[in-house]
C-alpha cells in the first residue's frame, strides 16, 4: 500500500471525503455530520499518490481521545488503510491521553476489537446507524 497517513490542516479534503462516504454513501444528514468539534480536533489525512482517499479525527478531552469520522473511499476499502488511520490515531494520542474510545458502527465491531478495543455500554443509534462505544488503553 502506497497511502500515507499523517496529520493535516487541510479539513477541506477531510471534509469532503466525509460527504462522500457518510452523507452521500451512508445517508447520514449534513446536520449530523458537520458539528462543532472540527475546530477543536486533531486531523488525519490518508494520501495515495497526492489524492485524499481516508481520513480520522481525534478530540482529545479529559484524558480521553475520542477517535471519530474515519472513513475510507470504496476504492480502497480491504487494503488496511482504515486499520493504518486507527493506529495513527493511536500514536498521535500517547502522551495526550490515558485511553482511546471510538463509537463503532456495529458492522465494524470486530475490525475495532482486532485493533485492542473493547465494546462496552449498549448498542444505541447515531444519525440512524447502530453503534456500540468501544475503548482501549493507550
Amino acid at each position: 500500500m502506497s497511502v500515507a497517513v499523517a496529520l493535516t490542516d487541510d479539513i477541506a479534503a477531510c471534509h469532503h471525503l466525509r460527504r462522500v462516504v457518510f452523507i452521500e454513501e451512508q445517508g447520514v444528514s449534513e446536520a449530523d455530520e458537520l458539528d462543532d468539534l472540527d475546530d477543536q480536533a486533531l486531523h488525519l489525512l490518508a494520501k495515495d499518490k497526492q489524492v485524499p482517499v481516508g481520513t480520522a479525527r481525534i478530540v482529545i478531552l479529559d484524558g480521553t481521545a475520542k477517535i471519530g469520522r474515519v472513513c475510507v473511499l470504496p476504492s480502497h476499502r480491504g487494503t488496511g488503510l482504515g486499520a493504518a488511520l486507527i493506529c495513527a490515531a493511536l500514536d498521535v494520542s500517547r502522551g495526550k491521553a490515558v485511553r482511546a474510545k471510538l463509537g463503532a458502527q456495529t458492522h465494524a465491531l470486530g475490525f475495532y476489537q482486532a485493533l485492542g478495543f473493547t465494546a462496552v455500554g449498549p448498542v444505541y443509534d447515531d444519525a440512524g446507524i447502530d453503534h456500540r462505544d468501544m475503548v482501549r488503553d493507550l
